[in-house]
């Protein structure tokens, strides 16, 4: 049996008041129409279809090749949305699963209950009912006094008797393909000048056909997004349930309500996530990792046994047991091998750092590479930009760099030599030699120590 969905996505958001196209309006990292999407694509077995309109070119590139694409040229109501996929579809699906791209929170499991109800269903529509308090403007589901579902009435069309109905219309349907296709051409035009795909419920009901309705325990994930508040609403209870996904699985979170983790995100077991965490974009935590408190990592691949304590770090890699912090920042491209420390205040961009650097505090190291066991002493910097060209810097292992020493690129240093408190180099320095002064000059050579250097600056 072939299943595909159909998303609705063609709106255009006024109560949104944005220039953003609402189904690109993020939660948790992704596009809500994202969420929406990969729930209804894995209650599927076809390429899901979407509709769309206001700001369409925007959206098909968002979705890029994740699902076909349907204009809705005007907007003239949801059954006539659905309408739009028939040409496309007819004949090629035996159930149509409709969804809304502004229902970010219905969950695989919840769509595909509806799709094996309305397989096992010999009415032609399945649908998802809550009951609840608040109406947030769904429409009202009436019953037939057998209990089955007789017909949906929007709220602007509702009597003050059916206004207090709690049974509430969801907005996913399952419906028989074949059944559907005919029922669109035979919805009567509403007030509003639009088609309603509610209005299927009547059709359903006018051919002698029973309607299926599953009634949903979890009000959080009926939450639809048109405005702001929902927006939030929404991402707060995306976020609980990414954070409870990952405690599940063997995460510890110290403060879940004050800990910030996108949808994309991986955290290995036994990982401690401390309060004011945020972790976003395509990052991934290893295992037995301490995280924050603090702390804002962003496309970062952090490895196992790491300490990341208030801390920034962009774009960057952290290999195993790596230690940074407090208020270190990795920018884009910083990489940090096994073992490394960066204390407070340091800076890493585009550069790689040897196995076991330690980089103590207030220094920055831009286009470099350092090798293993070097220790960069505080307030070093790599004087890397001339203004129009940036260059590079290279250490070798086991190298000292004395406080405030100023390494001007391209520069290179030799592995086991030292600079002088202070130095400015500004040529290269040989290995196992010691330079000092303004501009650094070679004073020594040094006997090369087959122990690691246990400086602490």
């Amino acid at each position: 049996m072939k299943i595909t969905a159909v998303l609705l996505a063609a709106g255009q958001g006024t109560r949104m008041k944005s220039e953003l196209p609402k189904m690109l309006h993020p939660i948790c990292g992704q596009p809500m129409v994202f969420h929406a999407l990969s729930a209804a694509r894995a209650a599927s077995t076809e390429e899901p279809v979407v509709i769309i309109g206001h700001s369409a070119e925007a959206v098909r590139r968002a979705i890029g090749e994740s699902a076909g694409c349907v204009v809705q040229e005007n907007q003239l109501g949801t059954g006539h949305a659905v309408m739009q996929a028939e040409a496309l579809l007819k004949g090629k699906a035996d159930i149509i699963l409709v969804t809304y791209g502004d229902m970010p929170l219905l969950k695989v499991e919840t769509l595909q209950r509806l799709v094996e109800t309305q397989r096992t269903n010999s009415g032609p529509i399945s649908m998802l009912t809550v009951v609840y308090d608040n109406p947030r403007g769904f429409g009202r589901i009436v019953r037939n006094p057998d209990g089955t579902v007789a017909a949906i009435v929007e709220e602007n069309q509702a009597n003050p008797q059916q206004l207090e109905i709690k049974e509430l219309n969801v907005g996913a349907y399952c419906f028989d393909a074949a059944w559907l296709w005919d029922a669109l051409h035979r919805i009567q035009l509403s007030p509003k000048g639009e088609y309603y795909l509610t209005d299927t419920i009547e059709l359903a009901a006018a051919d002698g056909r029973s309607v299926k309705a599953i009634v949903m325990d979890d009000f959080a994930e009926t939450i639809g997004v048109n405005t702001r508040v929902h927006l939030a609403e929404a991402e707060a209870a995306m976020r609980r349930r990414i954070n409870d996904g990952h405690m599940l699985a063997g995460v510890t979170f110290i403060d879940p309500s004050s800990s910030y983790i996108d949808a994309q995100v991986s955290i290995a077991a036994d990982t401690v996530i401390w309060p004011n965490t945020t972790l976003i974009g395509k990052t991934s935590i290893g295992q037995r990792c301490q995280i924050g408190p603090n702390s804002h990592i962003r496309d970062t691949r952090v490895g196992n046994d790491c300490k990341v304590f208030m801390s920034v770090s962009e774009g960057a890699v952290l290999e195993n047991s790596v230690d940074i912090g407090p208020f270190a920042r990795l920018r884009k491209g910083a990489h940090l091998s096994d073992g490394v420390h960066i204390g407070n205040f340091g800076e890493v961009k585009d550069s790689t750092l040897g196995p076991g650097v330690k980089m103590g505090h207030f220094s920055y190291i831009g286009n470099a590479t350092i090798g293993a066991e070097t220790n960069i002493g505080a307030g070093t910097i790599t004087c890397n930009y001339d203004g129009v060209n940036k260059h590079a810097t290279l250490i070798g292992e086991d190298v000292f760099i004395g406080s405030d020493t100023m390494l001007v690129a391209p520069v290179t240093i030799g592995d086991g030599a030292r600079t002088g408190a202070g130095s400015v180099v500004t040529k290269n320095v040989a290995a196992n030699t010691l330079v000092v002064g303004v501009p650094a000059r070679a004073i020594r050579k040094l006997e090369r120590n087959p122990k690691k250097h246990e400086s602490h600056l």
